[in-house]
């Protein structure tokens, strides 16, 4: 398992200050087979966690502190323990985060526990959480939560962000589809196809918790927001991706 993180690793979450508050953002990522039943197949993850003060009036989203947690499989048969980490990180994003987010983050469990014998207990909490949401409000579903601040029809995570004046241009996308992309690595090792993904991955967390957080009124952003830029502000070190002129050429 290749497990990249800057918290600490799954079940760790960002030391935050006090009078400050943690919103916690999950994508999970997965090979799709829609002719055989429950045949997407999950093999990686991240968890993004972002600190937030205690105050009444929104933050500039531009400039919070974030942390996170990447995790990937080497190959297929290490998926139980994909799943089992990815139990691991719920029980503390629903035991410590203040907000919880995602972009159709029911699919992204759903596809967790149907690749599973036994569904891991936090698994079940977070769909219940889920289900909860619209009455304690303490989850935030990006594609069916935040339609007070879209005038288009789209809820595509990157059509969302587009309309927000969130920059999440996705250069790994260019050539080969994240599916080519992870049958590369799975193949030949291709790392450069593999961080690609862990990338995308990422960025889908982090801007749907800028997304969230604006949604619910505790942030906001002047103009044009590059989430490329506060990837490869915390990742340069992580991902030799970042430091390739495709990607640099986004900051």
């Amino acid at each position: 398992m290749i497990v990249h993180s800057n918290v600490g690793g799954p079940g760790q979450m960002l030391r935050h200050k006090a009078r400050t508050q943690l919103a916690a953002s999950i994508d999970v990522e997965w090979s799709k087979n829609y002719k055989v039943k429950n045949g997407n197949r999950p093999f990686c993850y991240s968890v993004v966690w972002a600190e937030l003060p205690r105050q009444r009036t929104p933050i500039d989203l531009g400039s919070i502190r974030w942390g996170f947690t990447s995790v990937y499989l080497d190959d297929d048969t290490e998926r139980p323990d994909l799943i089992e980490l990815a139990a691991t990180d719920l029980t503390s994003v629903l035991g410590e985060a203040d907000y919880v987010t995602g972009h159709q983050l029911c699919s992204d469990l759903a596809v967790l526990a149907a690749n599973t014998r036994t569904v891991p207990r936090a698994i079940l909490q977070a769909q219940q959480a889920w289900r909860d949401r619209r009455t304690d409000r303490k989850v935030i579903d990006t594609r069916f939560d935040a339609g007070h601040l879209l005038a288009g029809q789209s809820r595509r995570l990157v059509d969302v962000c587009t309309e927000l004046h969130l920059d999440v241009t996705q250069p790994e996308l260019a050539r080969k589809s994240m599916t080519a992309l992870h049958r590369e690595w799975l193949a030949v090792g291709d790392q450069e196809a593999r961080e690609r993904v862990s990338v995308l991955n990422l960025r889908h967390s982090l801007s749907t918790a800028l997304v969230a957080l604006r949604a619910v009124g505790l942030g906001t952003w002047t103009g044009q927001l590059n989430v490329n830029r506060m990837l490869a502000n915390d990742l340069h070190s992580t991902f030799d991706w970042i430091e390739t002129p495709t990607f640099q050429q986004l900051l």
